[in-house]
């Protein structure tokens, strides 16, 4: 089943179920009329969706014409947004940029930070920034939602949690971020708001590609048109979803509608950084992440971070080479004049 939320005249939009090749859609305002509705009653609701979406397929259901610029984020507001670091190989190779240690514990207890969630952007949304000078970067990474998670759960119980998977650009302003970890009280201002797939989809829809706590899928990044990314979710992922959701709720409940992220998409390459598209290899799914490597080979970045009138894309395909999830399409634009 996919899930979107339409853009209206209300903050949080109105849920429709979308086909699978993402066409098409039927509203379903007498099931629930916003995706966090559902959510909240999904052990009722998620079945009577499941009923739209087959009957959708099957062309018994009304429908009318998806179109992917018209969808906000699945959620776009939740009670939760929390962002991990899965790719352990991603933290590795930033914070070597930046000089500082790695520590073991890395590598056995996830890192993740909270980021704000009362606005999220929609997928064709531009990402509006006052100054290129903040350094502008995209990282690319997948995300799931759970329904209500019990504190100090663990990671089957967990797994079992999660009702949606889908993508994510969180925007990272690379030339705040070390003032503010300097204060020693983490990100704020230098993690601007995200944005989401325009579906999400249940992890049954996924098939194969999903193990119940990883999406063995690559992650496509484009910039400005040309291929930046290329890397498997499903690959160098330290920590799974379940182990990243059972952190989440070490110390507190989540409620049903959080949304926890894997953090940048990241592999190694014959146990080293990777290699860019361009040079035959997978690619990166942040700026960052290239501007290390070219630091670590010649003592200096030379890739440049976003500009005004950039585009990113992201984007993932099964293995028929369909759309999964839609495409989040972002262009970096200055703030409109007052």
């Amino acid at each position: 089943m996919k899930l979107a939320t339409l853009k209206d005249s209300t903050r949080d939009g109105r849920l429709v179920v979308v086909s699978r090749d993402l066409t098409r859609c039927s509203e379903v305002g007498h099931i629930a009329r916003t995706l966090q509705s559902a959510l909240d009653d999904w052990a009722h609701a998620g079945p009577r969706l499941a009923l739209v979406a087959e009957g959708i397929e099957t062309g018994s259901q009304p429908t009318m014409r998806f179109h992917e610029h018209e969808a906000a984020s699945p959620l776009p507001r939740a009670y939760q947004w929390a962002d991990g670091s899965a790719y352990v190989n991603h933290v590795e190779l930033v914070r070597k940029a930046r000089n500082a240690e790695m520590p073991e514990s890395f590598w056995t207890d996830p890192l993740m930070y909270q980021g704000g969630s009362d606005s999220f952007l929609g997928p064709r949304d531009p990402i509006v920034m006052a100054d290129e000078a903040y350094g502008i970067d995209m990282e690319g990474e997948v995300a799931v939602i759970v329904d209500d998670v019990a504190m100090g759960a663990g990671v089957e119980e967990a797994r079992a949690a999660i009702r949606l998977v889908m993508l994510v650009n969180d925007v990272s302003l690379r030339g705040l971020i070390p003032g503010e970890l300097a204060k020693g009280f983490g990100f704020f201002q230098s993690k601007p708001s995200s944005a989401f797939s325009p579906v999400a989809v249940t992890p049954d829809e996924l098939g194969e590609a999903w193990d119940g706590g990883k999406v063995h899928l690559p992650l496509l990044v484009s910039l400005n048109g040309k291929p930046f990314g290329r890397v498997d979710a499903g690959v160098d992922m330290t920590f799974d979803f379940g182990q990243l959701v059972a952190h989440a709720a070490r110390t507190r409940p989540l409620a049903a509608g959080s949304v926890i992220g894997s953090g940048t998409v990241s592999n190694k390459l014959d146990g080293g950084p990777g290699k860019p598209v361009w040079d035959g290899g997978q690619g990166y799914s942040c700026i960052a992440e290239l501007r290390t490597i070219e630091t670590i080979e010649t003592g200096a970045p030379k890739t440049p971070f976003m500009k005004f009138g950039d585009t990113v894309r992201i984007e993932m395909r099964d293995k028929a080479g369909h759309s999964v999830f839609g495409a989040i399409e972002q262009t970096v634009k200055r703030p409109e004049p007052a």
